[in-house]
């Protein structure tokens, strides 16, 4: 049986070219990029081209990138970096209800430490409204945080609007950029953030590599102590290896327009299968992104079909697999907990095709209906055939 991967959002392959230079780096470039000799500084060449790559994708400057072990650590270092650094006795950060748990989590850590923090909701179109952050500003607030395009939904935050707000507030503007970074066009400086995080494997890299935009100016205190690495703002000894990786990956991105693929499916979803619905549908969002309900059926039997039948997807955030409530990313949105439940996301690469993307939906169609025909809520429901 072949099998077809639809999880892009959880994570990417490692493209061939990023593979090679991954094996070479492990295999011959073993110095520590701190060391003087010979062999130190082939690793400081290697992280320093990876630096200016990775600063070349996002248009910012090579001093302004910091390398970190993934998006959870740069959102961490971005989070309580300036929060911390801040010398204000009441500090406040605005952030949204549907962002991803690396920043959920951290804000929960600010406020055990005596920070007040707004979640801002987004109603049904997955969007945050520039009115509400602007209505959420205090004379104590430090930081907003809002995420460049949604892990779940996909959809696409008006980041330059809100940064723009931050900026007249003269207040620090981050944005998780994991799911934006190769995949949605212009950089940090259209965007106008200060802080911008990524993540190589969202992107045909290793994972265990990321990185973090600092715009120049920006105060940002440590959050790991050691060495001087990094600039003073990130210690330890550098993941070579895995930066060189991202840093070619960076360099040859795909240059794939998935958007086709993805309305493809999700038109013959709507056409075959009765009371299904696509969240967010009128939405901007990422062009490799399909979050759809499916009323009568639960989400996790349906992958678990799909993945009998050689097709992987997600019922939600491979960071909240096995979460035993639903995602609150969909409930933000105003969906049930049933519809929550009753959600699954489809997430697109570059190796996706039409002709695979056509026997997802076959197969989609026949497992909705077989899920229905064996659910209790599904036998009771004569409308769905």
């Amino acid at each position: 049986m072949q099998h077809h991967y639809f999880d892009h959002n959880a994570t990417t392959p490692v493209a061939p070219l990023v593979l090679n230079e991954l094996r070479d780096c492990l295999a011959e470039v073993y110095g520590n990029a701190s060391s003087i000799h010979y062999f130190g500084q082939l690793a400081k060449e290697r992280l320093e081209t990876a630096r200016r790559r990775v600063a070349a994708l996002l248009g910012a400057g090579e001093k302004e990138i910091v390398f970190t072990s993934g998006g959870t650590e740069a959102d961490n270092l971005a989070i309580l970096g300036a929060v911390r650094a801040s010398v204000q006795p009441s500090r406040h950060v605005i952030t949204s209800s549907i962002e991803h748990p690396a920043v959920l989590n951290t804000c929960a850590q600010l406020e055990r430490e005596g920070v007040a923090v707004d979640y801002l909701r987004v109603g049904s179109s997955g969007i945050v409204d520039p009115d509400d952050v602007r209505r959420a500003l205090r004379p104590e607030t430090v930081l907003i945080t809002i995420m460049h395009a949604n892990n779940e939904l996909g959809t696409i935050q008006p980041v330059r609007d809100l940064s723009a707000i931050a900026r007249e507030a003269g207040v620090v503007f981050h944005s998780d950029g994991v799911q934006a970074a190769g995949r949605l066009p212009g950089t940090v400086q259209d965007l106008g953030v200060d802080l911008y995080s990524i993540s190589a494997h969202k992107f045909y890299g290793p994972k265990g590599a990321g990185a973090l935009y600092v715009r120049k100016g920006t105060v940002l205190s440590p959050i790991l102590f050691g060495g001087h690495h990094e600039r003073e703002r990130r210690a330890g000894t550098e993941n070579v290896p895995g930066f060189s990786a991202m840093g070619v990956a960076a360099a040859n991105l795909p240059q794939t327009d998935l958007a086709p693929l993805r309305d493809r499916l999700e038109r013959a979803i709507l056409d075959r299968v009765p009371h299904a619905r696509i969240n967010c549908a009128t939405t901007p969002r990422l062009p490799n992104t399909s979050n759809i309900c499916f009323d009568f059926i639960e989400g996790e039997p349906l992958v678990i079909s799909l993945d009998l039948r050689g097709f992987a997807i997600s019922s939600g955030s491979a960071c909240s697999s096995g979460a035993v409530e639903p995602s609150h990313v969909l409930r933000a949105i105003g969906l049930s907990d049933r519809q929550a439940r009753s959600s699954v996301r489809i997430s697109l690469g570059a190796s996706n095709t039409f002709e695979e993307v056509d026997a997802l939906a076959d197969a989609m169609v026949d497992s909705v209906a077989h899920l229905r025909r064996i659910s209790p809520e599904g036998r009771t429901a004569k409308s769905y055939v």
